[in-house]
């Protein structure tokens, strides 16, 4: 069963430290490990994961079927004639969309503007980390 420490499960849920600190304090997760840092269960800290995740702030209001929405800064946009690539820092995660140039016109996409992206795909590669 992997576990992780408070900071990794502070920087997975997204939240400070002292939020996980408190969360232990409260019962709202368990700390493992008498010897050494405090650690969290993986499952437990999955199935916090799935509790706290929201709709962030500035998500569309619209019904969709894409599961995994991103909000976040455009920081680049690179136009073609016909094409452009939008460039988003969504917290910790970069995403990049390929877009018609008169679509990133018409959502008016520049540096520093707030946008979500959203992503449904049929294909997900998933990695563990060594």
């Amino acid at each position: 069963m992997p576990h992780f420490r408070i900071s990794q499960a502070a920087e997975l849920l997204g939240v400070s430290d002292d939020t996980v600190r408190r969360w232990i304090d409260s019962g709202r997760l368990t700390a493992v490990g008498e010897n050494g840092p405090a650690k969290v269960d993986g499952a437990e800290l999955a199935e916090l994961a799935q509790q706290v995740a929201s709709t962030p702030r500035g998500a569309s209001p619209a019904v969709s079927s894409a599961r995994n929405q991103f909000t976040g800064l455009v920081t680049n946009v690179v136009k073609d004639g016909v094409m452009a690539q939008v460039d988003l820092q969504c917290g910790p995660f970069r995403v990049v969309s390929l877009m018609s140039a008169e679509a990133a016109h018409d959502l008016a996409l520049e540096p520093g503007a707030l946008a979500v992206a959203s992503v449904k795909a049929t294909n997900v590669v998933v990695e563990v980390p060594q």
